[in-house]
């Protein structure tokens, strides 16, 4: 469902507490192969989860913990709903500037108007979703959506570039619309 999502279901599932989206998700423990030793040869510490509404798949098996692991799990599924699920953005909000004042990009921009946000920042990963969502809703055109976002071309680019995984995706989506992928 990745790429059906509803308009909302991105916010409805990344909003829940780690309960409430692990009871949405189905569990799979195995034995990890790797570093570790008997020890970890012997326990099933490797977590798999598979998000059943949206069919993403998330794997952690670092550590010998297999709490730890579903902690990071969850981690890893809370990004990949950011980067994988994209939510519709009416044509009327991508006017210049008007995101400024969405609730998920209205603090995070420097006084010189660049995001200012490292990827340890808990608001990271939802800007991530937004600037995503509005790169899908331009047509992967990166300068009509620094546009949109009140920042110059050049500012968006770094901020896609902060993480491998959103250049990625970025990337992935100026595929979709048969555009050139963003150079390193």
């Amino acid at each position: 469902m990745v790429g059906r999502a509803a308009a909302s279901c991105r916010a409805a599932w990344s909003d829940l507490s780690d309960q409430e989206l692990l009871a949405q998700c189905a569990l799979d423990t195995y034995r990890a192969s790797g570093p570790g030793g008997q020890k970890r040869n012997k326990t099933s510490s490797a977590v798999r989860l598979r998000h059943l509404p949206s069919g993403l798949i998330v794997i952690a098996e670092e550590s010998r913990s297999q709490h730890e692991n579903r902690a990071r799990a969850l981690r890893r599924l809370r990004q990949a709903l950011y980067l994988k699920v994209r939510d519709e953005i009416p044509a009327e909000r991508l006017q210049q500037n008007a995101l400024v004042m969405h609730p998920v990009y209205c603090g995070v921009r420097s006084q010189a108007g660049r995001p200012h946000l490292g990827r340890k920042d808990a608001r990271f990963w939802p800007v991530v979703g937004l600037v995503l969502d509005v790169l899908q809703a331009v047509n992967a055109r990166v300068s009509d959506a620094a546009a949109a976002l009140g920042l110059s071309t050049g500012n968006l680019i770094d901020f896609l570039s902060s993480d491998p995984k959103v250049w990625q995706q970025a990337n992935v989506l100026r595929g979709r619309f048969g555009q050139k992928p963003l150079r390193d």
